[in-house]
């Protein structure tokens, strides 16, 4: 499906929101003790919705499998259903009332909902100084991130990278936090790094597309799309780049645009 926010920074905030579903699909590393989080945003709509329907069984015939609710909340947030993400993770909150792992999810679906500010005290509960926790760390970063706080938010990726270096989605969030605030050759660099590491997913790989288009570099970006979309798509996602470099008059500054 083809992106159609409104305005770059926007549509930056919702990708790093989008990336949030990633956090924790890197290889294992030390110092991490939340359990991993499968990525439901790759999936096509009719996967997309025989997964929800499954998954939404399980739940309802088990509410308290702490399992079961991570990944229903999970896909919940991937379809869009954020509201009905935090519902159910509250619920949760009631077997699993000091549980990192559905604090974390919690957090989450929070901040997809836009409820940063809640979210933020939510993950806060779950740090712990003595033994950080590298997806805890990326996911303050992304709420931070979404709170403008793209300074603040970029000292937490670099301490998680600290931890696992390798992790696709620690890179690709400090990537979209450059991108925020327009500086898309280190948006580039870290987005690029993601992509070519273990757990780079589909999200990560047309957030790198877009940061190509946004330079100007269409033959770059339309590559990557066309691995994943449909030529349709693929064309829906060009225009709007363009479409994106016109509201914001940035056609100036970039060279031999086509």
């Amino acid at each position: 499906m083809p992106y159609s926010f409104v305005k770059i920074k926007k549509t930056f905030k919702n990708f790093a929101l989008i990336s949030i579903a990633a956090i924790a699909l890197s290889a294992c590393a030390s110092n991490r003790t939340t359990m991993q989080v499968p990525d439901y945003s790759g999936l096509s709509a009719t996967q997309a919705q025989a997964n929800l329907s499954q998954l939404n069984a399980r739940y309802k015939a088990n509410p308290k499998d702490k399992n079961t609710i991570i990944h229903f909340s999970a896909a919940l947030r991937a379809s869009g259903q954020s509201g009905q993400a935090v519902a159910v993770l509250q619920n949760a909150l009631n077997y699993y009332k000091n549980d990192a792992d559905i604090k974390i999810s919690y957090a989450k679906a929070l901040a997809s909902n836009g409820k940063f500010t809640q979210a933020l005290t939510i993950i806060d509960q779950t740090i712990r100084p003595d033994r950080p926790d590298w997806n805890a760390l990326s996911l303050k970063g992304a709420i931070l991130d979404q709170m403008g706080q793209n300074q603040a938010a970029r000292q937490l990726y670099t301490q998680a990278l600290s931890i696992n270096p390798n992790s696709a989605v620690i890179n690709a969030n400090l990537g979209l936090s450059y991108a925020m605030t327009n500086d898309l050759k280190k948006a580039e660099e870290y987005l690029s790094k993601a992509v070519s590491l273990r757990g780079a997913t589909s999200t990560i790989r047309q957030n790198l597309a877009l940061i190509y288009g946004l330079q100007g570099r269409f033959d770059e970006a339309r590559a990557i799309y066309s691995q994943m979309l449909s030529p349709e798509h693929v064309k829906s996602n060009m225009a709007y780049i363009r479409a994106l470099l016109t509201q914001q008059n940035r056609w100036n500054v970039i060279p031999d645009s086509k």
